[in-house]
C-alpha cells in the first residue's frame, strides 16, 4: 500500500475513530489471495469491549461505501484492538500499560523486564522483579533509553482486586 493511500485512509477514518472515542492505532491494507483487507486497529484509555468494536466497524464501513476509497475490488474490513503483546511506540500506549509487565530493548543495549509504575512526559518508573529472592527494585527510564518495548503476558499474575480479597 502506498504512503498517500494510507495517508488518505488515515484522514478519512480519523476523525470518525475519535467520534467514537477511540484513537485510530494502526491502518493496514494487505493482500489475501484475491482479495483485500483493510485492518484497523483501535484503542482507548479504558480499551475497546466488543460493542465499542461494532460500533466503529459499522461506522466506517458505512463511511468507506459512502466515499469508495478502497475502490471498486472487493475487501473484507477487520476492525479490533492492538492485542495482549502490542508494542509500545507512543506516549499514550505506555500509560495504557501502567501496571504491566513489559520487555524493553534498551539503546545502550541489552534487556530489561519490568513493570511500569508510573509514567510522564519524560519517562517513566518501573519495579525491577527481584531474583532468587531478592526484593523489587525501582529504575527511572527517560523515553530515549527505550528502543523498543513490547507488552508482556502473565498468565499467574493476581490482580489488585484479588490481593485485596486475599488480605481482607
Amino acid at each position: 500500500m502506498s504512503t498517500t493511500q494510507s495517508e488518505r485512509l488515515r484522514e478519512l477514518l480519523e476523525p470518525l475513530v475519535a467520534s467514537q472515542g477511540l484513537d485510530l492505532e494502526e491502518i493496514a491494507v494487505d493482500s489475501v489471495g484475491r482479495k483485500r483487507v483493510l485492518r484497523v486497529v483501535v484503542d482507548s484509555d479504558a480499551g475497546a469491549d466488543l460493542d465499542a468494536i461494532a460500533d466503529v466497524s459499522r461506522a466506517l464501513s458505512a463511511k468507506l461505501d459512502e466515499t469508495n476509497a478502497m475502490g471498486d475490488s472487493a475487501y473484507d474490513l477487520e476492525v479490533g484492538t492492538p492485542g495482549a503483546e502490542r508494542p509500545l511506540t507512543e506516549h499514550r500506549h505506555f500509560v495504557r500499560a501502567v501496571d504491566r509487565l513489559v520487555k524493553f530493548q534498551l539503546t545502550e543495549g541489552g534487556d530489561l523486564v519490568a513493570r511500569i509504575l508510573t509514567v510522564d512526559e519524560e519517562g517513566l518508573d518501573v519495579e525491577v522483579p527481584g531474583v532468587k529472592g531478592r526484593k523489587a527494585t525501582t529504575r527511572r527510564l527517560a523515553f530515549p533509553e527505550i528502543a523498543k518495548a513490547r507488552v508482556q503476558v502473565e498468565f499467574n499474575r493476581k490482580d489488585k482486586k484479588d490481593k485485596e480479597e486475599e488480605e481482607a
